[in-house]
């Protein structure tokens, strides 16, 4: 996840201004859209520090524990209000996600599958971690949920309704600004689209 400066920089930037935008909507809404907006905002500032250059701070080998106690702390979270539906099941994915690659970045893991990796879990394209069906599948689907969601922002002809059900890849609720929320959620997976291709 470590690897060009200049990437690292951006996704940190993307990810930790998302959170932020995420952490504003806490503030409004109904409960279950603040919940949402709670696990938002987590997932953002935790993308951003795990994107954070190398070069700048080196995280200590224990963190990735933290991160991994943290985003299972999550997807429990998740599974509990999984039955309210809606982005509940997308949020239990992405904690998922965050685990598999903490889990992935931990010092110990490039060694046990061959790889090899410095300070902070740099992962480059020489050294491999992860397991690469699993890798392949949430890159399927979080390319996946980029695409839905930048179909939904385009604007729809007039007259025409764009709702859709309460399933896995659902966007804001009723009373959330739809087009930001939207292109928050976008700029997420589009992020965790390019942290996987780093493992």
């Amino acid at each position: 996840m470590h690897g060009p400066a200049l990437s690292g920089w951006l996704l940190m930037a993307l990810c930790g201004a998302t959170g932020a935008y995420c952490l504003l909507r806490t503030r409004t809404g109904t409960e279950r859209e603040r919940r949402s907006a709670r696990a938002e905002a987590l997932m953002g500032f935790g993308m951003a520090a795990m994107a954070v250059p190398a070069a700048l701070y080196t995280l200590p080998e224990w963190m990735w524990v933290v991160y991994a106690v943290v985003f299972g702390a999550a997807a429990l979270h998740a599974v509990a209000h999984a039955r309210d539906g809606g982005h509940h099941l997308h949020h239990l994915v992405g904690s998922l996600a965050m685990v598999y690659m903490a889990l992935a970045m931990a010092p110990g893991a490039a060694h046990a599958t061959g790889g090899g990796h410095s300070g902070h879990g740099a992962v480059t394209a020489g050294s491999a971690g992860g397991v690469p069906v699993l890798t392949g599948a949430l890159l399927v689907y979080y390319g996946l949920y980029v695409l839905r969601s930048a179909g939904r922002l385009i604007p729809a002809p007039a007259g025409v309704s764009v709702g859709g059900g309460e399933g896995v890849m659902t966007g804001p609720g009723p009373g959330e600004r739809t087009d930001l929320a939207l292109a928050c959620r976008m700029a997420m997976g589009t992020a965790m689209v390019t942290m996987l291709l780093t493992l």
